[in-house]
């Protein structure tokens, strides 16, 4: 572990994924560790892993955003108006924009919605905690006001494509193409990430450790199309595709795997874009650094408030992507989207190793802090838990994660 320069908390983490997807496994029989559910886990994380990226930001500036949920709920009641009401009017019933406007809309109002909130801590000093839980309680009210309370459904044809599902996702072949480009990018990357380093006179991993990683995210990128691809689509809905482009039916039937959900590409993209931000920009270094010492870096020359009000902006246009996946999965925009959302975001950055007291996070370990908390409520709803023993399990897995990482800060004093 040592030349492979691994972060400990990582591997814990990864240790902990395995033990609750075995232990949940074992409890439901079998049922867990299937394709099918995988891949509805994998759906139903994107939405809360893309949050998480933001928030690890948040957090990382010594702040907190407690309205990600009622963002996620407000937004997607104006996108399901303005896609089933406003745009048919405008344009016609599934019209090839409309789907691009309504996420184009999602996005621009929960970034000025986080640009608002930010503006509000950053230049006018009102603590986060006050500020994003009134946030809550707005936005929260403003959801319900936007149809009084009325479901608005359906959603567009290609909208609904954002939320997985069969049309969804994107077939055994488009899959495998994304892996063997995935697995391309990674050996180029570390390996001219290596040279770089080389270049400068700092210290490399060993070759041997550096292939190692090489293969193990290959081999994580490979086992995870492999699953997907291992999920077929329903007998009854691949006969009436069959009978649609004039294939036979054979007596053994068809074998059409689902591949890779169009939702959880958006929430790697996300993931790998948000990485780059944080650590090879400059955007990212003054975030950091109003993190660790926010005095010191204003004394640098660090537009504090500016850097804030963005990293809420940022979080706020996430918090609007996640409502679009969330309304398109949903096929439907309810007043009640994203309720205790916040609780799982805010604790899927936490178990990732991002610091409550700033300064630390890290992108990938929220994504896969946000996997281990859907993993969690996928086992217990498998298993029947009732719902408020769901939310009590969550709320001390959280409270366990916030005195870990206190334990982790004092061990590393």
């Amino acid at each position: 572990m040592r030349h492979l320069e691994v972060d400990p908390r990582l591997v814990g983490m990864l240790a902990a994924l395995a033990v609750i997807w075995v232990g949940f496994d074992v409890l439901s029989g079998g049922a867990f560790l299937t394709p099918r559910n995988l891949w509805n886990l994998s759906v139903q994380t994107a939405s809360i892993g893309i949050m998480a990226c933001g928030m690890v930001l948040v957090i990382v500036t010594r702040n907190i955003d407690l309205s990600v949920g009622a963002i996620l709920g407000f937004v997607g009641m104006v996108v399901g108006v303005v896609q089933a009401r406003l745009l048919p009017e405008l344009l016609g019933l599934e019209h090839p924009a409309t789907a691009f406007i309504a996420v184009a809309v999602g996005i621009g109002l929960g970034g000025l919605i986080g640009l608002l909130q930010g503006g509000l801590i950053a230049y006018l000093g009102i603590p986060s905690f006050i500020v994003t839980l009134g946030g809550l309680l707005v936005w929260r009210g403003g959801a319900w006001w936007v149809t009084q309370g009325q479901t608005v459904a359906p959603m567009d044809g290609r909208f609904r494509m954002l939320g997985g599902g069969i049309d969804g996702a994107i077939g055994a072949t488009a899959s495998w193409v994304l892996a063997a480009l995935a697995c391309t990018a990674i050996i180029l990357g570390m390996v001219m990430l290596r040279r770089r380093r080389l270049a400068f006179g700092f210290p490399v991993r060993a070759a041997w450790a550096e292939g190692t990683l090489m293969g193990l995210f290959c081999l994580a990128v490979i086992g995870a199309v492999a699953v997907a691809n291992a999920y077929p689509i329903p007998v009854g809905v691949a006969r009436r595709m069959a009978e649609a482009q004039g294939i036979p039916w054979p007596e053994g039937g068809l074998f059409i795997p689902h591949g890779l959900a169009l939702p959880v590409i958006v929430a790697l993209a996300v993931g790998i874009a948000m990485t780059v931000l944080a650590t090879r920009t400059r955007f990212g270094r003054y975030v950091f650094a109003i993190g660790g010492n926010p005095e010191a870096a204003e004394l640098s020359g660090v537009n504090t408030k500016r850097t804030l009000a963005m990293v809420f902006g940022l979080m706020g246009a996430l918090a609007g992507l996640s409502a679009c996946i969330a309304t398109a999965r949903l096929n439907a925009a309810t007043n009640a989207a994203g309720t205790l959302d916040e609780l799982y975001v805010i604790a899927a950055a936490v178990i990732g190793g991002t610091s409550l007291a700033g300064g630390l996070g890290s992108i990938a370990g929220a994504m896969l802090g946000a996997l281990v908390m859907q993993s969690l409520q996928s086992g217990m709803v498998l298993l029947g838990v009732d719902t408020p023993l769901q939310n009590i399990v969550v709320g001390l897995v959280l409270v366990f994660a916030v005195w870990l990482d206190g334990a982790w800060r004092r061990r590393l004093k």
